[in-house]
């Protein structure tokens, strides 16, 4: 794997040929990354992959007209061919009035912040055999779990340069590392799966591998004899797990791209209080060993910490720079940039602040309700917000966890979800997205 010095001076090198081959602007990526995952199942070695791979990508600007290619070659012909066929490309293309790089004076230009993305820890494929069958057996050893899908572990590293025509060259690693197991309860056809996991920048943060597999165990053992569930309107409580889900349709509804296009259903929102004032939403790439943390955004521009939602209030939308210029506005750092095509908007770690009250509390008044562990299906229409998902999980009666449910549909709007949700107190940091227990009022269920 290069160091980030050369894998900067690559992106750097491939811009400054476009740049002589005629076009006016340019920018380019290169990204390279090394993995090795073992997999086991039923207490014997499965599988055991090591994967390592580079790409560079190229943009470049003739006036408003552009073009964007990638390779995988490092060959210099390749890349002296790739650089020709590209500039020949975006003069072809038609006019974009919005397309082009980020503003020169917004760049970053100060010293890259510290994240502590990179781990020199470096397991062993024996290593991780050794992580995975623990993980694995301790799941087969909670009582119940008839059967396997297996468990595993990995570890990766990965490198990332960004370069730009007009003065930006910086680049970033990360490592990762991570656990999992699957398996299975009861017989037949009531047998029910789970499943646990655990992925980190530093294995020593990493969770003991015999605790992720009784978790496992443990969650699919409880969604045994699923019980039939009336129809009706009722409270649904996301566990933690899933509830991620509900800041991804927020997400999806606020970034730049389907704001241009008229095509989000938070099109006529901006400064409302979508949510109750105790709900505040961050968004945090700069994150100490965070799992999206970033140092700059896929154009080149610094990024911050910034409240998506602010007590309660939409603070404004998540912008690349082509966005920007269509919605008269500045880019917010969310641009992500791929091997090939133009930038898009993404976010990095987001979590919603914890509430006052413990989960207990929280599901306490609830006479009859649903406590959600598994989405399934994607009945979400990010135009108009309907909301309509497949379920399972249990039932909530009189304030208490009771039977396994599965089979069942959760249905409202994302607005009116919004407005009834209150956050609980248990929020941990353990994905890239995070919430704690959350509480929604007034959900639609339709029993299997």
């Amino acid at each position: 794997m290069l160091s980030l010095e050369e894998a900067q001076s690559r992106a750097q090198d491939l811009v400054s040929a476009a740049r002589k081959a005629g076009a006016d602007a340019a920018d380019a990526i290169y990204a390279c990354n090394a993995s090795t995952n073992v997999s086991v199942r039923l207490g014997a070695l499965e599988d055991v992959e090591r994967s390592e791979g580079e790409e560079i990508g190229l943009r470049v600007f003739i006036g408003n007209r552009s073009a964007s290619i990638s390779a995988s070659d490092m060959n210099p012909a390749t890349l002296g061919t790739l650089v020709d066929r590209a500039v020949a490309m975006a003069r072809e293309a038609p006019e974009d009035p919005y397309a082009g790089l980020a503003p020169q004076d917004r760049l970053m230009k100060k010293r890259p912040p510290a994240l502590d993305l990179t781990d020199s820890e470096e397991p062993e494929p024996a290593a991780l055999r050794e992580r995975a069958l623990v993980a694995e057996e301790a799941a087969r050893a909670v009582p119940g779990i008839t059967n396997s899908e297996g468990g595993g572990a990995s570890s990766g590293r990965s490198q990332v340069a960004l370069a730009t025509s007009h003065g930006f060259a910086g680049a970033y690693g990360a490592t990762s590392h991570s656990t999992w197991a699957s398996v299975l309860a009861g017989a037949g056809s009531d047998m029910q799966r789970d499943h646990a996991s655990h992925s980190v920048r530093h294995l020593e943060d990493l969770d003991d591998a015999e605790a992720i597999g009784v978790r496992a165990g443990q969650r699919a053992v409880a969604r045994l004899n699923p019980v039939k569930v009336d129809s009706g309107v009722m409270p649904v409580i996301f566990d933690p797990r899933i509830g991620s889900s509900l800041l991804g349709h927020l997400i999806g509804g606020m970034v730049g791209p389907a704001i241009a296009r008229r095509s989000s259903f938070l099109l006529e929102s901006l400064g409302e209080a979508l949510f109750d004032a105790g709900v505040t939403i961050i968004d945090d790439p700069l994150l100490v060993r965070g799992l999206r943390s970033r140092p700059f955004d896929g154009e080149g521009l610094p990024v911050e910490r910034r409240a998506l939602i602010d007590k309660g209030v939409l603070t404004g939308w998540l912008m690349d720079s082509a966005s920007a210029r269509q919605l008269g506005q500045e880019p917010t750092g969310h641009a992500s940039r791929g091997g090939s095509g133009a930038p898009g908007v993404s976010i990095t770690n987001v979590h919603m602040e914890a509430g006052s009250i413990s989960p207990g509390d929280l599901m306490a008044d609830v006479k009859r309700g649903i406590y959600v562990t598994e989405l399934i299906g994607m009945g979400v229409n990010g135009v108009t917000g309907d909301y309509s998902r497949g379920a399972a999980g249990f039932l909530i009666e009189n304030g208490a966890v009771a039977h396994a449910v599965s089979e069942i549909t959760i249905a409202s709007n994302l607005k009116a979800m919004f407005k009834s949700l209150v956050p609980a107190n248990d929020l941990h940091f353990r994905y890239a997205m995070n919430v704690p227990t959350l509480r929604v009022d007034g959900m639609t269920v339709a029993g299997g």
